[in-house]
């Protein structure tokens, strides 16, 4: 039963839903350029891998960089420099590009044929937690076999989607004990 836990911090406890800590690791993952977007190298590598191709500057349109192909043009010369919200703009429109671009792989990458990919789960912080309302919730892992449906939604962009995909079929085959990692610290795995 997901959102078991609706008055979740009422006590103290710290923590994220678990489906918000497998979209970042699964950021972390797709994650290309290291260079910050504020950084001409940064903002030119960006540039380049929307504007490489007609899908690429399709797909970062539809991910909001609406911008005449002239400025476009002045931004990869270096004769005008994108405002702050254009850079966000442009960090956004990459991330999301950048998703549709690796999800297949990436899921098959998990999926291993079947075999799955462990994740380590690590319970939500207690420490802020009186101790008489403090709980024991060990650090878990599991062998995640299904793989498709999580990084589909991930890489459409639907939290909502992504929240069901972990907490309806995933947490589940945690046990009885399933609701006590809707919220965690942190959710680790690799692909």
């Amino acid at each position: 039963m997901p959102e078991k836990n609706i008055d979740f911090g009422k006590f103290g406890a710290n923590g994220i839903k678990g489906s918000e800590a497998v979209a970042r690791q699964l950021d972390r993952l797709a994650a290309h350029i290291a260079t910050p977007v504020t950084a001409r190298r940064g903002l030119m590598a960006r540039l380049h891998y929307l504007t490489t191709s007609d899908r690429a500057r399709k797909a970062a349109k539809d991910a909001g960089l609406t911008v005449s192909d002239r400025t476009l043009k002045a931004w990869l010369k270096g004769e005008r420099r994108p405002s702050k919200a254009n850079l966000e703009r442009i960090e956004a429109a990459c991330k999301a590009v950048r998703r549709r671009n690796v999800a297949r792989h990436l899921a098959a990458r998990l999926n291993r044929e079947g075999r799955g990919t462990r994740v380590e789960i690590h319970p939500l912080d207690q420490s802020g937690v009186e101790r008489r309302f403090q709980r024991v919730v060990p650090h878990r892992t599991m062998n995640v076999r299904r793989w498709d449906r999580i990084v589909g939604t991930w890489a459409a962009g639907d939290h909502r989607g992504l929240d069901d995909a972990w907490t309806v079929d995933v947490l589940p085959d945690l046990g009885s004990q399933w609701g006590q990692y809707e919220y965690v610290e942190n959710i680790g795995f690799a692909a």
